[in-house]
């Protein structure tokens, strides 16, 4: 069987990649995480873009284990920030902050602001690499505002604080997974990518 390795660190992320692919009936194709492989040094996410800190992710991993490798990069954009946080979105409120403090932080930002000055998205693109062959990128976009108080229990980073388009009034975190996973920049992202991730079988 093929194998692909998801090289997130993540857990609650892989958790969702894995469930997405295995909804799309990616069969016959293994999915490893990083415990399923021999320990390797991961890379600084040194880049100014998703796409850049994506492949960085594929890239190392690929190297390191000679498997094909998918990696994601994403985060938070607000459109009155400029598109911040961004790539900058893990660590928002400092290197070793977590995702409460990231999302008090951008709320405390932006007490102040009208309603219409409230629209952001969710961004991820994922990059498959694979050993002697391509690299494959991929974008996926979810549309919303930011809440004025976070809500929710579900998902993880900014999902109790953003109020998707679709989503009748709920955050993100008040989403079933699999309700959320059909909806999800993730989701999306990873949609265009089942043919490629198929062909590796």
């Amino acid at each position: 069987m093929a194998e692909v390795l998801v090289a997130s660190g993540n857990a609650k992320k892989l958790a969702e990649l894995r469930r997405i692919l295995e909804r799309a009936g990616v069969g016959g194709l293994a999915v490893l995480g990083l415990g399923d492989v021999a320990a390797y040094e991961l890379p600084a996410e040194t880049g100014t873009s998703f796409e850049e800190n994506a492949l960085i992710k594929a890239r190392a991993g690929a190297f390191a284990t000679g498997l094909a490798t998918l990696a994601d990069d994403s985060g938070f954009a607000v459109d009155s920030l400029c598109g911040m946080p961004g790539v900058l979105s893990a660590r928002w409120a400092g290197a070793r902050a977590g995702d409460e403090a990231n999302r008090e932080l951008l709320l405390e930002q932006m007490q102040d602001f009208a309603p219409d000055k409230r629209r952001a998205r969710f961004v991820s693109v994922c990059a498959l690499v694979v050993p002697d062959g391509p690299e494959i990128l991929t974008r996926g976009e979810w549309a919303g505002a930011v809440a004025e108080a976070a809500s929710g229990s579900g998902g993880f980073g900014y999902d109790p604080v953003f109020l998707p388009d679709d989503a009748r009034g709920r955050t993100a975190a008040q989403l079933e997974p699999l309700e959320k996973d059909a909806l999800s920049h993730r989701g999306r992202a990873l949609a265009e990518m089942l043919p490629h991730l198929a062909a590796l079988r």
